[in-house]
């Protein structure tokens, strides 16, 4: 059920692995649905390659024929088949990349970009010292964050299938099979394939919170447990390789984070209860998974000190052990580990009511915390090192103490947010019910800021246990009220951080700090101390064009200034770019972007503070999504400082955390480029990216207006973007425990971020990743007739414009407007289709053109040979997707009921997100 536009020899594997796996996808829709139905799978295949091949009208019409009269079942079985070729294509990709990535190493190639010994290389190269180095680390923070709000449309059961294919796969690339076992694993994977097609592709529900949680966790399990100790160690041999003479001991600076339970955007669902229970199972994953590893600990420490000697300390762990076994009582690391397992078991019981699989010894008293039980560690560690065995400590022991470090009792720090408006109903409640102010909301910002800096300044207490409240206001402080009582509980790592949405002023700061201090983790007094970090969110266009003067403005309260002096300094700032991208379009939104970066790198510089960026992308690039190792050495020359978090969203989760190989080499990629763009100029390493910034002034603003002019200022586009995609449908689809919209409305400006760019995806427009590029270059070269030179000047020097064109590049790559005109036809009013089509269609014509001459080629992915492979790999699998899905909207839409037509149209949408992979 396969062919491939893969012609070279290094390809070849992948050519196999894809062909294996659509033979016998092939094999189980004959075996399951008929003969019938697989020859209607087989002809729909050969019909939409020759379309996509060569686009003769015939064949779109040949595949209308086939596809349109088709019987309910059948087609839903024509859909399943096409959407698990292209889940199988992406695991056989994945592997392949694993593959290349290994064959370079066995080959000695020289390091890759992205690579940590490339990054490394880069620096040493650039004269860095070791002294900036160690300075670097000191102060580092890399955080992945995965969020709350997943286009993750795969069930984890279909996941954890996945799993096993790729597993088989790589047994496959990696062994050298007998007949027999080639046999067995070709039976493992056809029944693997077998599994998929009987198991249901949707959710019939909506996911919980807790779901997602549980989802989460499931990437620690699969990858950041063994993966992120291993960059750890990876990164302190090779300072120690290249720079003997310094004693290189990381600190923990590299964390996954999490919003998955602590969210509250848009999110009813997210309480002070669910917060509690994402603590205790994420807790309960951490000492479960040190648990697994202290018994298998036991069973790789069987010494005898009748044959080596033993530190003291060791001798004393081992005595207090609970384990006296005469047939152990000469193997002390046994017995120690008894202890501590015995006690780690305790921990687990009194933390998260959680009984551990092996019961333990004896009974123990609980770790207090994380640091305890790191301290017995390093009493084994110790005791290895010092008596012969420092091999036997480098192991699966070194991995276990990093670990406990990183992950705590907590597992993931979760962050907290809420929209800024919440957080000021919940203020006005709090002083109006305690005769403080009878409308807060009225009051202008500046009264506002009086107000609230002289709250934040008095111990009295607004809230009272005695007064009501309204449910949402009850609602917030409880959450508050949870967090001290878990920080306390779990440790301060556990939830460090309060985030803001829609910031756009100096009130919504103080406004969260007011609910922390009634909470008590904000204390007033001589010395004022914040126990979290308080982080705004600029999201609009506007907001972010004000986000420096906002904290300038803030800085300059000294009430303020100094809780920012009590956390060492330091404070983080959070730019959101789905949300931008969406009020402004892409161009527009990644200039702003950048220019609120180095005026937030001013104004921080000015008080004294240290700046930390949280960088809210998405998987796509209409969200900010595309390579990070790029996009983190684009940011401008002194934005990123040795600490960076960002997001992780959606359907890139599984994708680059999935497998721990991968894993490890996405991990890899953020600590490299982390390097790099905070200990070299990358920005203006060619030439200054400065004299360039006028240009992208002047193309920023024409493409905001050719974006506005079309999305918000053209009467009748709400209609169409309704009419024209999935977005109604895909708010029925059970991907996620939040609403599509933040309001119960359908203004685009409600709409959330997700949908709207999942939708456009759908259709295969992706209009929030280009549209507005070309009306912009096209007005700007009319009035710039030698601007062109310029343009491919920028491309070549500056890192942030070629980053933005690249990613251009691939989105335009992705797009098929022959497929996209299918789309317009839902649109009921002709005149309205003709007008808002033809308009996308002479933008993207414009868009085109100028992008490649710009970069000086001839077809979009002149450089990503491989990824224009997959994309043509992909097409005649998606098309006919696109095709049964705007027939089935055409059903649904007209009054047919048959739950098989919802079905099949959501089953589409999996297959179609599937095929693009980042779309949403």
């Amino acid at each position: 059920m396969s062919d491939l536009p893969l012609d070279t020899a290094k390809e070849e594997p992948l050519r196999n692995d894809i062909r294996l796996l659509g033979r016998l996808l092939g094999d189980t829709v004959r075996e399951q649905e008929g003969d019938a139905v697989f020859e209607i799978v087989e002809k729909v295949r050969q019909t939409a390659i020759r379309f996509a091949r060569d686009g003769n009208p015939d064949s779109r019409a040949e595949l209308a024929a086939l596809l349109d009269p088709l019987p309910r079942d059948t087609t839903q079985s024509v859909v399943r088949a096409f959407s698990y070729f292209l889940q199988l294509a992406n695991i056989a990709e994945d592997e392949h990349h694993i593959r290349r990535r290994r064959a370079h190493d066995l080959a000695g190639s020289p390091p890759r970009e992205g690579s940590l010994i490339f990054a490394l290389d880069a620096l040493s190269t650039a004269g860095v010292t070791p002294e900036a180095l160690a300075d670097f680390f000191a102060h580092a923070l890399v955080a992945p964050v995965l969020t709350a709000h997943p286009t993750e449309v795969q069930r984890q059961s279909l996941i954890r299938n996945h799993r096993d294919i790729s597993r088989l796969l790589d047994q496959r690339e990696r062994q050298q099979l007998t007949p027999e076992e080639d046999a067995d694993n070709s039976l493992a994977l056809a029944n693997a394939i077998l599994t998929l097609w009987q198991s249901r592709m949707l959710r019939p529900v909506r996911l919980k919170v807790i779901d997602e949680v549980k989802n989460g966790i499931s990437y620690f399990q699969e990858t950041f447990f063994t993966e992120l100790p291993r960059l750890y160690i990876q990164a302190t041999q090779q300072l120690q390789k290249r720079h003997p003479e310094t004693v290189w001991a990381l600190p923990p600076f590299f964390r996954v984070g999490s919003w998955i339970g602590g969210d509250r955007d848009g999110n009813p669902f997210v309480t002070a209860d669910i917060l509690r229970e994402a603590l205790r199972l994420q807790s309960a994953a951490a000492l479960t998974h040190y648990l697994d590893e202290v018994h298998a600990l036991g069973g790789e420490l069987p010494l005898s000190d009748l044959l080596v000697q033993v530190t003291p300390e060791l001798a004393a762990l081992a005595a207090t052990s609970p384990d006296q076994s005469p047939q152990r009582i000469d193997e002390p690391y046994r017995r120690a580990l008894s202890g501590i397992y015995a006690r780690l078991a305790a921990t687990a019981r009194a933390l998260d009511h959680v009984e551990p699989v092996r019961h333990e010894i004896g009974q123990a008293d609980a770790y207090a915390t994380p640091e305890a039980l790191r301290a017995d560690l390093k009493v084994l560690a110790n005791s290895l090192k010092l008596n012969g065995a420092a091999n036997l400590a480098g192991g699966r022991l070194r991995r276990l103490l990093r670990a406990v470090q990183v992950f705590g009792f907590h597992l993931a720090p979760i962050d907290l947010r809420q929209n800024s408006d919440v957080h000021a109903r919940s203020v006005a409640a709090l002083l109006a019910a305690a005769g403080r102010c009878p409308d807060y909301e009225a009051l202008p910002e500046n009264e506002r800021i009086a107000l609230l800096t002289a709250e934040i300044a008095t111990p009295r207490p607004l809230y009272s246990p005695w007064l009501t409240y309204d449910e949402e206001t009850q609602g917030e402080l409880a959450i508050f009220f949870a967090a001290r009582e878990l920080r306390e509980k779990y440790g301060e790592a556990a939830l460090p951080n309060c985030i803001i949405s829609k910031t756009d002023g100096v009130s919504d700061l103080l406004e969260l700090a007011l609910l922390l201090k009634e909470a008590g983790l904000l204390l007033p007094g001589v010395q004022p101390r914040l126990d979290v970090n308080i982080i705004p969110l600029f999201e609009t266009i506007e907001d972010l064009q004000k986000s420096a003067a906002t904290m300038d403005t803030l800085f300059s309260l000294p009430c303020y200034r100094e809780l920012v002096a009590g956390r060492a300094d330091e404070h983080e700032v959070m730019l959101g770019y789905s949300d931008s991208n969406k009020d402004g379009g892409f161009l527009t939104s990644g200039w702003e972007l950048y220019k609120a970066e180095i005026a937030l790198t001013a104004v921080f510089r000015k008080h004294g503070v240290r700046l930390r960026l949280f960088h809210g992308r998405g998987g796509s690039v209409g969200r900010g999504g595309g390579p990070s190792y790029h996009a983190i050495l684009a940011q401008p020359a002194g934005a990123v400082s040795g600490q960076i978090r960002l997001t992780e969203q959606g359907e890139v989760i599984s994708t680059k955390y999935g497998a721990p190989d991968t894993g490890r080499r996405n991990l890899e990629v953020l600590l490299a480029a982390t390097l790099e763009a905070s200990l070299t100029d990358h920005e203006n390493r060619v030439e200054p990216a400065e004299p360039f910034h006028p240009v992208l002034d002047e193309l920023s603003d024409r493409a905001f207006r050719a974006y506005r002019g079309l999305v918000y200022e053209t009467e009748g586009f709400r209609t169409y973007f309704r009419q024209s995609t999935v977005v109604s449908e895909i708010a029925a689809l059970n991907i996620g425990s939040r609403p599509a919209s933040r309001k119960a409305s359908d203004r685009i400006e409600d709409l959330r971020a997700i949908p709207w760019v999942f939708s456009w995806a759908q259709c295969r427009l992706m209009l929030p990743g280009w549209y507005g590029f070309g009306s912009a270059v096209d007005g700007w070269l009319a009035e710039n007739p030698d601007g062109l030179a310029t343009l491919r000047r920028m491309v070549r020097s500056w890192p942030f414009f070629q980053s933005l064109l690249s990613n251009m590049d691939m989105v335009l790559a992705k797009t098929d407007l022959a497929i996209a005109s299918r789309y317009a036809e839902l649109v009921a009013d002709t005149t309205l289709r003709e007008h808002i089509f033809g308009r996308i269609c002479g933008e993207w014509e414009l868009t085109r053109r100028h992008l490649l001459n710009i970069l000086e080629r001839d077809d979009f992915l002149a450089d990503n040979p491989m990824l224009k492979r997959s994309l043509q790999l992909r097409a005649p699998y998606m098309d006919p997707l696109n095709h049964l899905q705007v027939e089935l909207l055409k059903r649904h839409r007209a009054g047919d009921t048959d739950e098989r037509v919802a079905r099949g149209i959501h089953i589409t949408i999996n297959g179609i997100a599937s095929g693009l992979r980042n779309s949403g």
